[in-house]
């Protein structure tokens, strides 16, 4: 899961790989290319061309370094590429022009009485610090229940549990009304060839009625057993502020006073801004989730959301929002559900312990919820600062003259629709899987790579594809990540019932 998705243009012509089924010489150089290129953590003749079953996918998978940077997914592709076209489901392979970021492609055929359901996940991962690791991170060590490595929930566990819902769905003869995409994707950590430059330049191949992606949460009891399914209908706005502060410079042994240095002028704003509370504002959906989920708490938990959600003043909410604020009941990001939030992330000043810097640099990162403004958050944080001197500035990937365009379009991107034969699907099967389970649709307080579908009007529901307990969820990111055997086994169950429904013809269109 990534911090921020934009659309590039302008980007050189990208090379498409394209690898048909019967192009068995195409097939075989492309195999001995990419096998040279496969990380020694998992070379080529280690990879099981059949996939086995999704415990030996997620071992190949997390084996695979693609850590981004560089983020070279070519050997997943490679090893996917042989796993479908093992089962005779059609796929390909789009290269962008950095010849790193494979995005991999495959189509099981329906009968195109309905538009396609497209599952996606991304195959790059973050960089690891491998001495806070208990194991090797490019191991996929098995454990006390768990596979531990870099990637095991995020996002390879997706990964795993799509692809073999979707190969065990290619070996059921039953009719299908619809085409069911995988894209597995690159670039979804950090990089400019992520899913909107596919989208750009390839969107006939991934275009769809609706989409499954990451960010909701499949909650693990500590029964074993499925509670709760939260599903995301939106994601907030990630939006990165470089603040600049300038002042004069000088030997250390002449103190300049704080309040004119940069390093001061630049302490001073960001404790002002630490300090700062955002309002507190409850759109209806995320009342009707706070709602569901108090129901479903114990004390004193659901008396504090029920409190919030009495509140008639403001003073009250704030009361009543800091103490649910402070309890962060499992420790799921509550306050991103309740208002905009902004943090400080990187900070840079000086090259010398004896030279007082003329310059003072800091990172904020924020997340904003649906509807809210740039400009606006921006004006706001200039308010709060309250010095004029202090320069803001958007960091983006983007051209300086795409940038408001982009920020606009996304805050007025609508929630994607609940209505839908795949949110049906959803929750069918939640229910046959984990009976008596809740869904809970709810706000991401992060962002994904759903945007180049929710801004051309495609439904996409963000979905923990794995159970996960608190403690396997916690460490998305960190050290020692893992995801649970049993919970890999019980994800694969739910979307084949999943992609079975939304599939199955209707009596209407079945000819």
């Amino acid at each position: 899961m990534n911090q921020a998705k934009e659309t590039q243009s302008g980007q050189p012509q990208p090379r498409h790989v394209k690898m048909p089924i019967d192009t068995s010489r195409l097939l075989s150089a492309l195999a001995l290319w990419l096998g040279l290129l496969l990380p020694q953590s998992a070379g080529a003749e280690d990879v099981p061309s059949s996939g086995g079953d999704v415990i030996d996918m997620i071992k190949t998978l997390i084996r695979f370094d693609t850590t981004n940077a560089p983020g070279d997914t070519r050997p997943v592709a490679a090893y996917l590429k042989s796993v479908f076209d093992a089962a005779d489901i059609p796929n390909e392979t789009i290269l962008a022009p950095n010849g790193q970021a494979a995005h991999f492609i495959a189509r099981l055929k329906g009968n195109g009485h309905e538009r396609p359901v497209l599952l996606a996940a991304h195959t790059d991962v973050v960089p690891v610090q491998r001495e806070r690791w208990s194991v090797e991170p490019f191991a996929a060590v098995e454990k006390d229940g768990f596979i531990y490595g870099r990637g095991a929930l995020d996002n390879k566990g997706s990964v795993a549990v799509y692809a073999q819902a979707i190969l065990k769905l290619a070996r059921d003869p039953s009719p299908r009304s619809r085409d069911v995409i995988f894209l597995a994707e690159a670039d979804e950590e950090q990089g400019q060839y992520n899913t909107n430059w596919l989208a750009d330049h390839y969107w006939d191949k991934i275009d769809a009625e609706f989409s499954l992606n990451e960010g909701g949460r499949t909650v693990l009891g500590s029964d074993g057993k499925v509670h709760e399914l939260h599903v995301t209908y939106a994601d907030k706005l990630t939006l990165n502020l470089k603040l600049r502060a300038h002042g004069p410079s000088g030997h250390s042994s002449r103190p300049i006073p704080i309040t004119n240095s940069a390093n001061g002028q630049l302490i001073s704003a960001l404790v002002k801004l630490q300090s700062y509370e955002t309002a507190i504002q409850l759109s209806p959906e995320i009342r009707s989730y706070l709602d569901k989920t108090a129901a479903l708490s114990s004390e004193p938990l659901a008396s504090t959301i029920r409190r919030l959600l009495a509140a008639n003043d403001e003073a009250a909410q704030l009361a009543a929002a800091r103490d649910l604020i402070a309890k962060d009941p499992g420790g799921w990001g509550v306050e991103g559900l309740l208002r905009n939030t902004l943090v400080v992330t990187m900070l840079n000043a000086g090259q010398k312990p004896n030279v007082i810097p003329g310059d003072a640099e800091a990172v904020l990162n924020a997340r904003l919820l649906p509807g809210v403004t740039v400009d606006n958050f921006i004006a706001e944080v200039r308010k709060v600062i309250g010095n004029p001197g202090i320069e803001i500035e958007i960091v983006s990937a983007r051209p300086k003259s795409e940038i408001a365009g982009f920020y606009a379009m996304y805050s007025q991107m609508a929630p994607s629709n609940l209505h839908t034969a795949l949110f049906s699907a959803l929750q069918d099967s939640a229910g046959k899987t984990w009976p008596g389970v809740t869904v809970l649709p709810t706000l991401l307080v992060a962002s994904t790579d759903a945007t180049p579908w929710r801004r051309r009007g495609v439904p996409v529901y963000g979905i923990g594809a794995v159970p996960s307990d608190p403690v396997s969820a916690s460490r998305i990111h960190g050290d020692d990540e893992r995801v649970g055997i049993d919970a890999l086994r019980q994800g694969e169950t739910f979307f084949y019932g999943v992609l079975k429904t939304v599939t199955a013809p209707s009596p209407a269109k079945t000819p």
